[in-house]
C-alpha cells in the first residue's frame, strides 16, 4: 500500500471507532476527520468543502425542507388517517409503513419515498406516545429494499443499467430488476416488521415526556365543514383519533354538554375542545373547522403570509392579564387571534375570546407569520420554548402535492436529476405559500449536513488514492479457482462493505467494473455478477452515512452512530442469504 492509502485506511478506523464510541458528536467527528485529511496531504484544500455542494448533501437538506411542505399542507395527515390507527401494534404499524414505503420506492427515488412517509411515522409515534426511533429505522430499511425493484427506484440500479449497455451493448430495463429486487424487499420487509425491530437500541419512551399542556378552545361549523348534516357521534370518533375530548356544544348562545351520539351538526355550531396544540390543529384540518367567528377569520385570512401557531405564558405585570382578548383588541390591533387558553386543568366557563385571563394561564395563539414575537410582547407575555409548532394550510394541498408529484415524475423520467427537482419543490412550496421563507433553513438537520459534507471528500480521496482498486484487486485474486458461485457471494459481501462506507452510488461505480472482470475471468455471464453488485450497493444497513434514507433519520430518531449495526447486520446477512439463490435462479450463471 502506498502512504497516502495507508493514512486513508487509519483515518478511515479512527473515523469509525470514534462513532461507534459515542462519545463525541457525529459531525464534529467527521469534521475533525476531515481537516486532519487536509492537514496530512490525502484530501487537496482546494476539494476539502466539495462535499458540501455534492449533489447527496443537497438531496438530504432539500428532502427535508420537502417533507415539512407536505406535513403543513395535510397530506401526512390524510395519509395517516387512512393508513394508520394508534392501537395498532408496533410489528403491524411497521408491517404497513413498510409495505407502502417499499411499493412507493419502487415507482419513485426511494429518497422522496422516505421524505413523504418519515412525518407520516413520526406522527403517529407521537399520538401513540412511543419514541419515533422504533419506527424510523424500519421505514428507513424498507424503503431502501423497495427502490431495488425496480430501474428508477435507487441510483445504483441506473449506474448498473448504464455498465451493461457500456460493456454488453444493452442496458437493463425497467423491470429487469423485479423477480430478484421483490424477492429480496419483501423478506427483509416481513423481517423488520416481525423481528428487526426489537434489536434497536431502545430510546427513552416518548410518553415519559411532560405532557404538552391542554387547551381550552372554540372551533366554529362553517358551511363548508365536513361536519354540517352528521351525527355527533363522527365528532366524537374524530376527537378520539386525535386525542382531543369534545366539551360542549353552542348553538344560539346555548352551551350543551354531553350531546347525545344522534344529534345532527348544523353550520354556525360553535364546538368546545380540550386538547394539546396539535391535535386542535390536526382536527381542525381534517374537518375543516374555522378558527373563530368570521370576523376574527377574516383578520387572519387577510394576511397574505400566512400565520403560525404560538404559545405563551401570563406573567402578573401581562397587559392582558384581568382583560379578555376581545377587550385589548387582539384581533384588530395584532390581528391575531386566542385560540385556546389552559389553566392548569381548570374548566373554563362562557367563549374563549370574553374570558379573562389569570396570572399563569398558557395562551394558544394565532398570529401572523414574522410577528409571533412582537404580539407576544404586546401582550406582556412570555413566549415558551418553541415545540415547531405549525398550522396546517389544507387549503394547498393538491397544489403541494401537485409541485411535488410533478417533480418526482421528472426526475425519474431522467428529465432532470433529483437535487434539481426537490430544489423546484422547495421555490415552489415558498412562492405557492406552502413554507414562509424564514422557516425554510429551521428544518434542515444541520448536524447530518455536516457529518454527509465532510465523509464524501474521505470517500472521494480513498477511491481517488486507489484504496478501492485495491481492495477490488485482492477479490479477484480470493476468487481465482473457487467456483462460481462463491465469488458471487464474495463480491456481494465486499461490496455491501464498501457501501456502508462510501455513497452507494460510488460503491456501484467501483464494484460494477468488478463484477464484470469476475465474470470473464470465471467463464461465466456478466448479468448475475452485475445484479448481485446492484442488491449489494443499494443494501448499506450498518451505518447512517451508507445510504441517504439512514442519513435522513438520524437527527428525528435521535440515533447514535452505533445504533445502526444491531438490525442492520441481520438484515445485511438475510438480503445476501435471500438475494444470492434469487440471484441465481433468475440469472443464470
Amino acid at each position: 500500500m502506498t502512504q497516502q492509502q495507508i493514512i486513508l485506511f487509519g483515518l478511515f478506523a479512527l473515523v469509525f471507532a470514534a462513532l461507534v464510541w459515542g462519545r463525541w458528536r457525529y459531525d464534529l467527528i467527521a469534521f475533525s476527520a476531515l481537516l486532519a485529511a487536509v492537514v496530512l496531504g490525502v484530501v487537496p484544500a482546494e476539494g476539502a468543502f466539495e462535499g458540501f455542494g455534492h449533489p447527496a448533501t443537497l438531496v438530504v437538506a432539500l428532502v427535508l425542507i420537502v417533507s415539512a411542505g407536505l406535513t403543513r399542507t395535510g397530506v401526512v395527515m390524510a395519509i395517516a388517517r387512512r393508513l394508520l390507527t394508534t392501537d395498532r401494534a408496533l410489528a403491524g404499524h411497521i408491517a404497513i409503513m413498510g409495505a407502502v414505503g417499499g411499493l412507493l420506492s419502487a415507482f419513485m427515488n426511494n429518497v422522496a419515498a422516505l421524505a413523504l412517509l418519515m412525518p407520516v411515522d413520526m406522527e403517529t409515534a407521537r399520538k401513540a406516545g412511543r419514541a419515533p426511533a422504533m419506527s424510523l429505522m424500519p421505514l428507513s430499511f424498507a424503503t431502501i429494499l423497495g427502490g431495488m425493484i425496480t430501474l428508477i427506484g435507487t441510483p445504483p440500479n441506473i449506474i448498473i443499467a448504464s455498465l451493461r449497455q457500456d460493456y454488453l451493448g444493452a442496458p437493463f430495463q425497467m423491470f429487469d430488476f423485479a423477480p430478484v429486487g421483490s424477492v429480496v424487499a419483501v423478506i427483509g420487509i416481513l423481517f423488520v416488521a416481525l423481528a428487526g425491530w426489537r434489536l434497536i437500541p431502545r430510546q427513552q419512551d416518548a410518553a415519559q415526556a411532560a405532557p404538552p399542556a391542554a387547551y381550552l378552545a372554540e372551533l366554529t361549523v362553517g358551511k363548508e365543514s365536513r361536519l354540517v348534516g352528521q351525527p355527533m357521534s363522527v365528532l366524537y370518533d374524530e376527537a378520539d383519533r386525535t386525542d382531543a375530548t369534545v366539551l360542549a356544544l353552542i348553538r344560539d348562545r346555548k352551551r350543551r354538554y354531553a350531546v347525545a351520539r344522534d344529534r345532527i351538526i348544523e353550520a354556525g355550531d360553535v364546538l368546545l375542545f380540550e386538547a394539546a396544540a396539535e391535535a386542535l390543529d390536526e382536527i381542525r384540518s381534517g374537518l375543516r373547522l374555522d378558527f373563530a367567528d368570521h370576523r376574527r377569520k377574516t383578520y387572519l385570512t387577510a394576511e397574505k403570509a400566512g400565520f403560525d401557531l404560538a404559545e405563551a405564558v401570563v406573567p402578573a405585570t401581562a397587559r392582558i392579564r384581568g382583560k379578555t382578548a376581545e377587550a385589548v383588541g387582539l384581533a384588530w390591533r395584532q390581528r391575531s387571534v386566542l385560540l385556546g387558553i389552559s389553566r392548569r386543568g381548570q374548566r373554563i366557563r362562557g367563549p374563549v375570546r370574553k374570558t379573562r385571563i389569570r396570572a399563569g394561564d398558557v395562551l394558544l395563539l394565532l398570529t401572523p407569520a414574522d410577528t409571533t414575537d412582537q404580539v407576544i410582547e404586546w401582550l406582556g407575555c412570555l413566549p415558551l420554548a418553541g415545540r415547531g409548532l405549525s398550522v396546517t394550510k389544507e387549503e394547498r394541498l393538491w397544489p403541494a402535492v401537485g409541485i411535488f408529484a410533478a417533480a418526482v415524475l421528472a426526475a425519474s423520467l431522467g428529465l432532470i436529476d433529483l437535487p434539481v427537482a426537490l430544489g423546484i419543490v422547495a421555490v415552489g412550496y415558498v412562492a405557492t405559500r406552502v413554507l414562509p421563507l424564514v422557516e425554510i433553513y429551521d428544518h434542515v438537520e444541520w448536524p447530518v449536513i455536516v457529518l454527509l459534507g465532510s465523509m464524501i471528500p474521505l470517500g472521494n480521496a480513498l477511491e481517488s488514492s486507489g484504496g478501492t482498486d485495491l481492495i477490488a484487486a485482492g477479490l479477484v485474486r480470493l476468487s481465482l479457482g473457487a467456483p462460481a458461485w462463491v465469488a458471487l457471494l464474495l463480491l456481494m459481501v465486499v461490496t455491501m462493505s464498501l457501501s456502508d462506507v462510501l455513497n452507494n452510488t460510488a460503491t456501484a461505480i467501483v464494484a460494477g467494473p468488478v463484477g464484470i472482470s469476475m465474470a470473464h475471468s470465471l467463464g461465466a455471464s456478466p448479468d448475475p455478477f452485475l445484479m448481485a453488485v446492484a442488491v449489494a450497493s443499494s443494501c448499506a444497513f450498518l451505518t447512517p452515512i451508507g445510504h441517504k434514507n439512514n442519513m435522513l433519520i438520524l437527527g428525528p430518531g435521535r440515533y447514535r452512530f452505533g445504533d445502526y449495526w444491531p438490525m442492520g447486520l441481520p438484515l445485511e446477512l438475510l438480503v445476501i442469504a435471500t438475494g444470492l439463490p434469487a440471484i441465481l435462479f433468475f440469472w443464470p450463471l
